[in-house]
């Protein structure tokens, strides 16, 4: 079982989630083409200095060399900014990005279209953003694991995507990652439940071609193995007697 946080810490939580959310929304505007990956980067750290004791959470993570992740196109996640890598008019943008305040932690992500991007690409991300909503409606205690995955494959393989297999939400609280582990597929009543006062990461990752997926040579990027486009969208929800909450909203 994963972290039970108090209400006062899940309180604490909300707070750090909506400076998330926050950022989340302003890149929205930031994010254009010509623009480096590292410049989002170096935007987010920007804004965080705006906020005292709040700190990436990414940076150093298991030796992670940046603060938050900027995955292109075919790229799922763990794509590392930088100077050289300029988005163009019609990329697919993914931005995960957590914070860490107090000994407590939220993650959060979303794919962002630069401009007219294809009708595939807009499919995807209208079906990424789908998987995650619906998915937050089950959560509920006593829900397993098992129907959150569930939900998030059968809608991805309803509009002929696939739900990337090789890397899954979490747990999450006093650490980045604890469990149970959130997989984007599963079966109804399987898994681990969902207690009050646990925290999770739900996030639909989904390609548009093969859940198969390669490491690029900086040891971090993910990549689809078919190069098919991908996004990914995240929330960190707490589990409450009146149902979700979702922290980074």
């Amino acid at each position: 079982m994963g972290d039970l946080l108090s209400c006062e810490e899940i309180k604490i939580m909300r707070r750090i989630g909506k400076i998330a959310a926050r950022i989340i929304k302003t890149l929205k505007r930031f994010i254009k083409a010509g623009i480096s990956t590292e410049d989002i980067e170096l935007f987010f750290k920007k804004i965080l200095k705006n906020y005292s004791g709040y700190e990436p959470a990414f940076l150093g993570y298991n030796g992670y060399p940046a603060s938050l992740c900027v995955s292109l196109n075919d790229e799922i996640i763990h794509g590392i900014p930088k100077k050289e890598r300029k988005i163009k008019e019609g990329d697919l943008v993914s931005v995960d990005l957590g914070i860490k305040y107090n000994g407590l932690f939220v993650d959060t992500a979303y794919t962002y279209p630069v401009g007219r991007v294809s009708p595939l690409a807009q499919r995807l991300i209208r079906v990424g953003k789908k998987a995650l909503k619906e998915a937050i409606k089950k959560v509920r205690i006593g829900l397993c694991v098992g129907d959150i995955g569930e939900i998030i494959e059968k809608i991805a393989k309803s509009n002929n995507f696939s739900v990337i297999r090789s890397f899954v939400g979490h747990g999450i609280g006093h650490s980045l990652h604890c469990p149970p582990e959130v997989p984007n597929f599963g079966k109804s009543g399987v898994g681990e439940k969902l207690s009050e006062g646990m925290v999770i990461a739900i996030e639909p990752m989904i390609s548009a071609g093969t859940e198969e997926v390669l490491i690029s040579s900086d040891g971090w990027t993910a990549k689809t193995k078919d190069g098919s486009l991908s996004c990914h969208f995240e929330h960190t929800v707490a589990i409450t007697k009146r149902g979700p909450l979702v922290i980074t909203s």
